[in-house]
């Protein structure tokens, strides 16, 4: 295929691998973004890839999870009343995707995807400093006691189905991988082969600084409308257009509005998510991302500090942050983790892209063969970022990605 020239529209994790792939085929890409590269939820995630991920978030039994969940003294799940009338189209679909036989489905999709997490990183990277930014070491997630280890029954089950790779730890095993967390923790499940990013807002940027540096462009713009009239896209933004042969819309939380334009409706709404740093030299106590699956919270050892990252909260795109959840679980990570400095050096909240089945949208829109679409990854943006950009890229020069992307289709919905 010719070269052509492509806007990637958000320089979120996707957003810049979408651009890196496109480019590595020889295209002239410009990535936009209405803040600066990794300003969204790509910020501050867990730092996690993790490889062949797939049991989806809505599971059997998720209406009874969910009303527990909302009345546990710290809910991993708020929604805000103002917000329920605005949510609850997509619940409905959300409850439905619950079934037995759409999880045993949007499994074995997601499945498809994530097992190609650690392949799309390694292809994105060798050869590059971004390398610098990955480590080895794997995903654990822990249990205070063998009830809450065995109501994970189903997940594993899914695991099984799939050929996931893990092994199941006794608390000695533990305390092996990590001698540091207290000795609480009677099960674990470790996924050995993933990796994890030690700086993701870092491992952004310098994606996209690599990217300029091989003739790519980045600009701050903010895309309101598209124009799909022409031989080529036109993005409108406040008092600027761009042009471009094609445009990739990998915008997250914010991609909705420009979806519909090009003839699609997907009910894509946020998951808000938040994060809180504590002091850097937390960071030499863990050696990889784990999981307090019992309060449902992850502790990351990062370059910039020790990342506490919880909560799914429902709420918008608008609506002012709530910190006051992610500061109560402070003292639960000085149990899990004794002698840390809870010093709080920051505190953060983001939106993730999320849709009912917990699957992507990747293809092309309704209404033009110009437009493509890739976005909704949900708690799985930075697993899946590489993987996506490298199967946008095959769908622009024509070639078989190699898995059957009908799952992640935009007339899905």
């Amino acid at each position: 295929m010719s070269e052509i020239s492509l806007v990637v529209i958000g320089a979120g994790v996707v957003g810049a691998s979408t651009a890196l792939a496109l480019q590595a085929d020889g295209h002239r890409v410009t990535l936009i973004d209405r803040e600066a590269p990794c300003a969204g939820a790509s910020f501050g995630n867990a730092g996690a890839a993790v490889n062949a991920s797939c049991p989806p978030t809505a599971m059997p039994g998720i209406v009874f999870s969910a009303l527990r969940m909302l009345g546990q003294p710290l809910p991993p799940l708020k929604i805000r009343p103002a917000y329920l009338h605005k949510i609850l189209p997509w619940l409905i679909r959300f409850i439905i995707e619950s079934r037995h036989s759409r999880v045993t489905a949007n499994a074995r999709s997601l499945h498809a995807l994530t097992n190609r997490s650690i392949a799309g990183w390694r292809k994105l990277t060798d050869g590059t400093d971004l390398t610098n930014y990955l480590r080895e070491g794997g995903w654990l997630k822990v249990y205070g006691s063998e009830r809450t280890f065995d109501a994970t029954r189903y997940t594993r089950e899914l695991m099984d189905a799939n050929n996931v790779p893990y092994e199941t730890l006794s608390a000695a095993e533990i305390l092996d991988l990590e001698p540091n967390l207290a000795p609480i923790y009677e099960r674990g499940i470790f996924q050995r082969d993933s990796l994890w990013v030690s700086n993701p807002e870092k491992m952004v940027q310098k994606m996209v600084d690599h990217l300029v540096s091989k003739g790519g462009t980045f600009r701050q713009f903010d895309a309101r409308t598209i124009d799909n009239s022409g031989e080529q896209i036109k993005l409108n933004g406040q008092s600027d257009t761009l042009s471009a042969d094609k445009v990739v819309i990998a915008a997250g939380a914010w991609s909705k509005s420009l979806c519909r334009q090009t003839g699609n409706s997907p009910p894509l709404d946020t998951e808000r998510g938040y994060h809180l740093m504590l002091p850097v030299g937390n960071s030499r106590l863990l050696s990889r991302p784990v999981v307090d699956s019992d309060s449902s919270f992850v502790l990351t050892p990062m370059e910039t500090g020790l990342r506490l990252c919880s909560q799914i909260e429902f709420a918008g795109l608008d609506a002012a942050p709530n910190y006051h959840h992610i500061r109560r679980l402070v003292p639960l990570a000085r149990r899990m983790l004794p002698g840390i400095d809870t010093t709080e050096e920051s505190v953060w909240m983001g939106c993730r892209p999320s849709l009912p089945d917990s699957l992507p949208i990747i293809g092309y829109a309704k209404y033009s063969q110009n437009v493509l679409y890739a976005f909704g990854h949900q708690h799985l943006g930075l697993t899946l970022g590489p993987a996506t950009g490298l199967i946008v890229a095959d769908l622009v020069a024509g070639r078989d990605p190699g898995i059957d992307l009908t799952p992640y289709r935009p007339g899905r919905y």
